[in-house]
C-alpha cells in the first residue's frame, strides 16, 4: 500500500514473496546478542563476532552457526523464529553485515548459507493412569501441547541433538502415566544442521492401572 503519494508512481508491489515478519527482536534473541556483544570488539575473526553481527542483521534471526569449512572460508548459517529456514533476502542481509571490512578479517571469505536439515519421524504412544480417568480430556490436551512444544524446541536451535528422552519427559510431565517413543531414536546433530520433522503419528493408548 502506497501511503504517501509519489509523482508518477501509480502503485507499488513486492518483488519477492513476503515471509516471517516481526515488529521487534524477541527478548531471548536480544539477551543472546548482549551476551556475545564483547566478541564484536575484535575483527580478528572470532566465531562469536560473526554470530553477533549475523544476529544483528535481522530481528527474525534467533540462532546462528559459524564454522570454517575450509581454510579461509567461513560459513554462516542463520535460523529464524520457530525453526524457519532463511530465504535469500535474509541470507543477503547476513552476508552484507558480516562481509563488511569492519567486521571480518581481510583474508576471510564469508558465505551465508541455509542450515542443513536432519529429518526425523515422530511416533509416540502414551497412556493415562486410571486414577486420572476423570481428567482424561485435560491430560490429552496437555500432552498435545507438550508434543507441540517439543517439536518447536527440537527445531529452534542448530546442533541440538534429536533426543527422544526430552519428548518422554515432557509427555509425562503433562500428566501421562507412560510414553513409548518408537521414533525418533537419539541422533547427534552437527552444529550447522537443524532437526526437521518429517512424519508424525501420536496415539493415545488408553487407560492403565497405576
Amino acid at each position: 500500500v502506497l501511503i504517501d503519494p509519489i509523482p508518477y508512481i501509480q502503485s507499488v508491489s513486492n518483488v519477492t514473496t513476503s515471509s516471517g515478519g516481526t515488529d521487534r527482536e524477541s527478548d531471548e534473541a536480544y539477551r543472546e546478542r548482549i551476551h556475545i556483544a564483547p566478541e564484536s570488539f575484535s575483527t580478528a575473526g572470532p566465531e562469536g563476532a560473526y554470530e553477533y553481527f549475523a544476529m544483528s542483521a535481522s530481528p527474525l534471526i534467533v540462532d546462528v552457526s559459524v564454522r570454517e569449512a575450509t581454510p579461509g572460508v567461513v560459513e554462516i548459517r542463520p535460523l529464524l523464529q520457530n525453526g524457519e529456514l532463511p530465504g535469500q533476502e535474509i541470507l543477503d542481509l547476513v552476508l552484507e553485515t558480516c562481509n563488511d571490512r569492519k567486521a571480518r578479517p581481510l583474508t576471510d571469505h564469508v558465505q551465508a548459507l541455509v542450515p542443513e536439515q536432519v529429518p526425523y519421524d515422530l511416533n509416540v504412544t502414551y497412556w493415562i493412569g486410571t486414577s486420572n480417568s476423570n481428567t482424561v480430556a485435560t491430560i490429552q490436551s496437555n500432552v498435545e501441547q507438550a508434543i507441540k512444544d517439543y517439536k518447536l524446541w527440537q527445531c529452534s536451535k542448530q546442533g541440538r541433538d534429536i533426543d527422544p528422552s526430552e519428548l518422554i519427559t515432557r509427555v509425562k510431565n503433562a500428566g501421562a502415566k507412560r510414553a513409548m517413543v518408537s521414533s525418533p531414536v537419539y541422533q547427534a546433530v552437527e552444529s550447522y544442521k537443524v532437526a526437521k520433522l518429517n512424519t508424525e503419528n501420536i496415539t493415545f493408548g488408553g487407560l492403565e492401572d497405576d
